[in-house]
């Protein structure tokens, strides 16, 4: 994986810099630098070859883990998918705390009047309704129960015409398919700015993530509580718009 560029400097683009090191290992997976099953490169080399800290690799490489390009295992990092990769890196679950992939979840939307607290947050005048997705998750077990109450802003319903379609038929009784709702926001010319707040709420702990364009309209606000305890922090981080 040897490489001919220098790493550009942080202030560059607006990008996040552990994103543009994801694109760049993409790029060699797609060019077959690194074959199936072959490991990676270890955190520490990674980080000097590239000029950034560990915690970017590590980044970068959950971006990658999360599409599935790579795994992790005792061994290290390695490729995993054969042939050519996607073009484009995954956007984050929606809504917060979602593992599709692991867990068996129930999903629906309406149209009604958010919280206070998300009407807000969105600029939403007073008893104004707005598209509100609901989502449930647990393990098989019944156990780690999650639940995530979403907000749009009239802006997101107006300027994405896949969430636009789920008015009519926000009833709150068919299952909405709403995962893709960061992709749709970015493919509208969005750059999505996110800001998680998590913070402990014995015995559970709440997340709370804002989300904003690149002109600080907002456009969807989630309160996501789960059965765990952990220390509060704020993660924030900002996705392009898609080409």
């Amino acid at each position: 994986m040897a490489r001919t560029t220098r790493p550009e400097h942080p202030d560059a683009h607006k990008e996040p810099l552990y994103r543009r090191i994801a694109a760049e290992l993409l790029g060699e997976l797609r060019q077959g630098a690194t074959p199936p099953g072959e490991r990676l490169p270890g955190e520490r080399q990674l980080a000097a070859q590239f000029g950034v800290s560990r915690e970017t690799v590590r980044q970068a490489l959950q971006m990658l883990r999360h599409g599935g390009l790579v795994a992790t295992d005792r061994r290290g990092t390695h490729a995993v998918l054969p042939g050519a990769a996607p073009d484009r890196l995954p956007s984050p679950a929606f809504p917060v705390g979602a593992a599709h992939d692991t867990e068996p979840g129930r999903a629906t939307v309406t149209w009604e009047v958010p919280t206070p607290g998300h009407a807000r947050a969105l600029g939403l005048a007073p008893l104004r309704p707005t598209l509100v997705h609901r989502y449930t998750s647990a393990a098989v077990d019944g156990s780690g129960t999650r639940t995530a109450v979403t907000s749009f802003s009239a802006v997101a319903v107006a300027e994405v015409p896949e969430l636009a379609r789920y008015r009519d038929r926000a009833d709150g009784r068919a299952s909405a398919e709403l995962w893709r709702a960061y992709d749709w926001m970015r493919t509208a010319g969005l750059t999505l700015h996110h800001r998680d707040t998590i913070s402990p709420v014995p015995p559970s702990v709440r997340v709370t993530r804002q989300v904003h364009d690149q002109w600080e309209r907002p456009l969807e606000v989630t309160d996501l509580t789960v059965e765990a305890r952990q220390e509060a922090l704020v993660y924030e981080f900002t996705l392009p718009a898609a080409d």
